[in-house]
């Protein structure tokens, strides 16, 4: 709203700058004998402005900058070229210097800067404007952490302010699954959808949905594109998936694994310790039965076969924790542990 008010005054005052303009009586002869043609004219230069503005939305400050600061230091050269020639070029070809060190040396400052960006430290725009989003770093969703939920529950708790950003291809797989003929791949897909809709709505945080032209990511497999968007945005993966986790670890992208933050804030069952479960099917080593506690962990329990439908005590032997989940092992308690 306020960019359309802005162009609405620039069109205002141009219409009456160049009304001024052209009604001045000392004009040139083709413009006093023309005045409403260049009236015209003039009118329809200043509004191209608002037309290429209107048809490139998103501008990226750093490409701004590396071309005003490559134009700059380009003449500034260009400038001091010219003067360290001038005792040894001719009079004859000082407009040909002139003009080479004006057209060679802005464009190939202007290349050098877009080039090297983000490794062009010392100039005070890319210091602050390096990454898109200053302070926080943002987090970037992939589809897994989304249809977990668990991000939500972790947000709802204030401890993390840092933006949100799903990607536009994250969005499309969700509502592929969504629209799944598979009765649980499509409830997956509208969970998922259900939990991006509830992050919206938390006054909390904010969340940004992020375009992503298709052929940016070519050939690219989503956990490739993924990393390639934390790598640009200077952020880092949210995630419960065990091998994206890894790919980025790789390539040097930080990730927050769901896992590995819900494993952390667990309490820790202690060998010795009693849990009680309903075990509900066979383990796959003989005699074994398994069953699980209300956050998801698995319990595998010795002997427990015969258990198998009802609840029983599981005393604990030992804990499997990775970033693949949390496992119990257990066994049924003896007389000698009453």
């Amino acid at each position: 709203m306020l960019i359309n008010v802005i162009r609405l005054l620039f069109t205002i005052v141009s219409a009456g700058a160049i009304a001024a303009f052209v009604s001045t009586p000392s004009l040139p002869p083709l413009f006093e004998t023309h005045r409403f043609p260049t009236f015209v004219v003039l009118m329809l230069l200043t509004q191209s402005v608002i037309f290429i503005d209107v048809l490139i939305p998103r501008k990226r400050i750093e490409v701004i900058s590396a071309v005003y600061f490559g134009l700059l230091i380009g003449f500034l050269l260009s400038y001091l070229t010219y003067q360290a020639l001038q005792p040894v070029v001719t009079d004859q070809f000082k407009g040909v210097t002139l003009l080479l060190t004006n057209l060679v040396f802005p464009y190939l400052c202007v290349t050098m800067l877009l080039q090297t960006k983000d490794k062009f430290r010392f100039i005070i725009p890319y210091i602050e404007f390096a990454k898109e989003v200053r302070g926080g770093r943002p987090y970037v969703l992939d589809t897994s952490s989304i249809i977990d939920g668990r991000i939500a529950d972790v947000i709802e708790t204030k401890i993390i302010d840092s933006p949100l950003i799903v990607p536009s291809f994250v969005l499309h797989e969700l509502q592929d699954i969504a629209d799944s003929n598979d009765k649980l791949r499509r409830n997956r897909g509208r969970r998922g959808l259900d939990v991006l809709s509830r992050l919206q709505s938390n006054p909390h945080i904010e969340v940004k949905l992020h375009e992503v032209k298709q052929d940016e990511a070519k050939g690219m497999t989503v956990d490739q594109r993924l990393v390639e968007l934390a790598k640009k945005l200077g952020g880092c993966v949210v995630t419960n998936d065990f091998n994206l986790n890894k790919v980025a670890s790789v390539q040097g992208v930080d990730v927050i694994n769901l896992n590995d933050l819900a494993n952390s804030l667990k309490p820790r069952y202690l060998p010795g310790e009693r849990l009680t479960i309903k075990i509900i099917k066979p383990g796959e080593a003989p005699g074994q039965g398994v069953g699980y506690l209300d956050d998801g962990t698995m319990v595998v329990c010795e002997d427990g076969h015969s258990m198998i439908g009802k609840e029983a005590d599981v005393v604990v032997k030992s804990v499997l924790q990775s970033s693949a989940g949390r496992m119990i092992f257990g066994r049924l308690p003896t007389a000698a542990d009453r």
